[in-house]
């Protein structure tokens, strides 16, 4: 299938590495143009170079999504290398930390919706000028299954997942006469490198080999952290393949969803 993403150009905030990097290189191989944006600028430029060499479009740009000024600076940087941009994935964020109910502070709260939610709206709304004025438009924000099923640890994180699901529906709206789409993708369980770590250091706790097959160490461990009724953990490229069609004009008719990849995790009544 054709997505018809040649001559589009997205920036993917926080893709030089996880989730963000497989977006990105997934909108390369859909020949999009790329921007790939990190804090670090090996790592960042890394990325860009690496989806060159695989025959994609992309540049680096790097910057502190928490300051104004840094934002300003990287989409200026953007447009001027590769043109206007057409669609935006706010992937950019995170946790802060551990904490729960028992030591939580209003400054970690603060931190994690600054990370996740204020920057996105920073990003997003020096891009929606043009798109409005180009009539069409793509925003992707990631948010989390957290943000629907929270956990009782990491509060600050499942708060500002939730906000962002409910800025995606207000913008969605906001923009719909505009040619513009809005929608916010959650992930539950995926296969990181800090999660595939994660889990088979449990698995050595509980006798799995050192060097057990992936499948093993899955089958295994999942069921300790959480109960998928796909039985097994969701992939970067499962990720990268679904944001690929949403921001693709075959999407145009969806905006304001939710689209949840946590291989049925969310209770649906």
């Amino acid at each position: 299938m054709d997505l018809k993403l040649d001559g589009k150009v997205a920036l993917v905030t926080g893709s030089s590495k996880g989730i963000g990097e497989a977006i990105a290189r997934g909108l390369a191989r859909e020949k999009a143009t790329v921007i790939v944006h990190g804090r670090d600028r090996g790592k960042t430029e890394q990325v860009a170079k690496e989806i060159v060499a695989d025959g994609g479009r992309a540049h680096a740009v790097v910057g502190d999504l928490t300051l104004d000024g840094d934002v300003q600076r990287l989409v200026t940087e953007a447009r001027d290398l590769a043109g206007p941009i057409n669609i935006v994935v706010n992937n950019a964020g995170g946790s802060g930390g551990t904490e729960d109910w028992t030591n939580t502070r209003a400054a970690t709260w603060a931190s994690a919706f600054d990370r996740n939610v204020v920057a996105a709206v920073r990003v997003t709304a020096l891009l929606l000028p043009h798109m409005r004025a180009a009539k069409w438009g793509r925003v992707i924000n990631i948010a989390s299954l957290a943000g629907m099923m929270p956990p009782a640890t990491r509060p600050d994180y499942s708060a500002a997942k939730a906000a962002m699901v409910a800025m995606t529906a207000s913008l969605a709206k906001a923009v719909a006469l505009d040619g513009i789409t809005v929608n916010t993708v959650s992930p539950g369980t995926i296969r990181s490198t800090s999660l595939e770590t994660g889990f088979r250091t449990v698995g050595i706790a509980n006798g799995i080999p050192a060097g057990a097959a992936w499948e093993q160490v899955e089958q295994a461990v999942l069921p300790m952290f959480a109960q998928v009724p796909l039985g097994r953990v969701g992939t970067l490229e499962e990720i990268a393949d679904a944001i690929a069609f949403l921001v693709s004009p075959r999407a145009g008719y969806i905006t304001g969803s939710n689209l949840r990849l946590d291989g049925g995790m969310l209770p649906t009544t």
